[in-house]
């Protein structure tokens, strides 16, 4: 077998169908953020990046570079080994500290990512809780479905957003199993949010387990950015609150927050726990004051609900086609993968906007969309150069599907 040949043959399948995805070479530029040195043939220049899930810009604030400086300085850079054998680290018993007073639970567990923790909490509760089976919702994320696909338990999919449709499923399952089920707060691509005290209302009627991913919400809602859960007086309904720390946190990793022996159970048999490297003590310190100050700062949050709102109105007033939606999420429908990575590409090299095109397997084909983030950070004039700039090539591709429909 050419097995070269048969990589570049698929490759080639991606960029006919428009979906091949090429990577922008930036550096961030600390205190200067959403501003970014970009690499290219043609030297170095600037962008503005509207695609970050940095969305507090909490990756630059002072309080997170200081602390983690400080566990550089002091702990040095890796964390030497994984959490069971060498790598549990004061700062991530700090950290774990930090997230479970978040969430106003007894415990939580730090993992390398949001997507290690969803793949590895649900994996091993499906698994070992015994003849589970899982209700997954028909949007969960990637790292859910992977982890609930690797645990070999049942799952049952309920249409998305739809406690009705979780009654129904859960009422033909026999009373005696074990069930869980999975769902997210905030979507992150149509930026919908889920109906989670109905939800919880129909697991509580069926004595399921409720597995929630707040990924694109800590940080962001509740008084102290404990999630929608929290905004929404629910955390002490849930059995496992899901997060992340490289978004609104601005760092990396990610957890789960539980019941003390939930918590101990995922450590004591999750193979993406037990046998993966800990988080550098650096990141873990970094996270925890970005959490920290997140619990009492509202700054960042007025500002950045303030950013949402007039970026929608102002792309609503040019008539550019947007998903509705409650959240800080704003999905820019284009609805063809080639005209979406020719707006990207146009935006970026003609006016220095950064907003990556998102296409097929992350969207379903035919709703490929630039998926806006503003933040606190990005200026009225910032929000003047898109708004003119996304304006002008959405004219010329109505003129170009006017022609090719003629």
């Amino acid at each position: 077998m050419d097995y070269e040949a048969l990589f570049l043959a698929e490759l080639d399948g991606l960029k006919t169908e428009g979906r091949y995805r090429v990577f922008a070479e930036l550096e961030r530029k600390r205190g200067a953020f959403p501003r970014a040195r970009r690499w290219s043939d043609g030297g170095v220049g600037e962008v503005t990046v509207w695609c970050s899930n940095d969305y507090l810009g909490m990756g630059q604030h002072p309080k997170v570079i200081a602390a983690m400086h400080e566990a550089l300085d002091s702990c040095g850079a890796g964390a030497g080994g994984t959490r069971n054998i060498s790598g549990t680290t004061h700062q991530h018993v700090l950290l774990e500290c930090e997230l479970a007073d978040l969430h106003g639970m007894e415990a939580a567990l730090v993992f390398t990512s949001g997507y290690v923790s969803n793949w590895a909490a649900l994996s091993t509760l499906a698994s070992k809780l015994p003849n589970c089976v899982v209700l997954s919702d028909a949007g969960n994320h990637a790292s859910m479905i992977e982890g609930i696909r690797h645990s070999r338990a049942e799952c049952l999919k309920f249409q998305h957003n739809d406690p009705e449709d979780l009654d129904r499923l859960l009422s033909t399952v026999a009373p005696g199993r074990a069930k869980l089920v999975a769902f997210e707060s905030v979507y992150s691509m149509d930026g919908d949010i889920a109906p989670i005290a109905e939800i919880l209302d129909v697991c509580e009627k069926h004595g399921a387990l409720s597995y929630i991913d707040e990924v694109h919400a800590v940080g962001l809602y509740g008084p102290r950015g404990g999630g929608i859960a929290e905004e929404r007086g629910l955390m002490d309904r849930i059995t496992v609150i899901e997060g992340t720390l490289g978004k609104a946190y601005g760092v990396m990793g990610g957890y789960i927050a539980g019941s003390a022996a939930m918590c101990d159970f995922v450590r004591s048999f999750a193979s993406g726990f037990i046998f993966t490297t800990a988080l550098p003590p650096a990141v873990a310190a970094g996270a925890a004051a970005s959490i920290r100050h997140l619990k009492t700062s509202q700054i960042e949050r007025v500002q950045h609900k303030d950013r949402v709102a007039t970026v929608r109105a102002r792309l609503m007033a040019m008539g550019i086609p947007m998903l509705d939606n409650p959240s800080h999420i704003i999905p820019v429908m284009v609805c063809n993968p080639h005209h979406c990575k020719m707006i990207s590409d146009w935006l970026l090299e003609n006016h220095g906007i950064y907003v990556q095109p998102i296409n097929y397997p992350t969207v379903a084909k035919g709703t490929e969309r630039l998926r806006i983030t503003p933040s606190p950070v990005h200026t009225d004039d910032d929000i003047d150069k898109l708004v003119t700039a996304l304006s002008e090539i959405w004219s010329q591709c109505e003129l170009a599907r006017q022609e090719m429909a003629a």
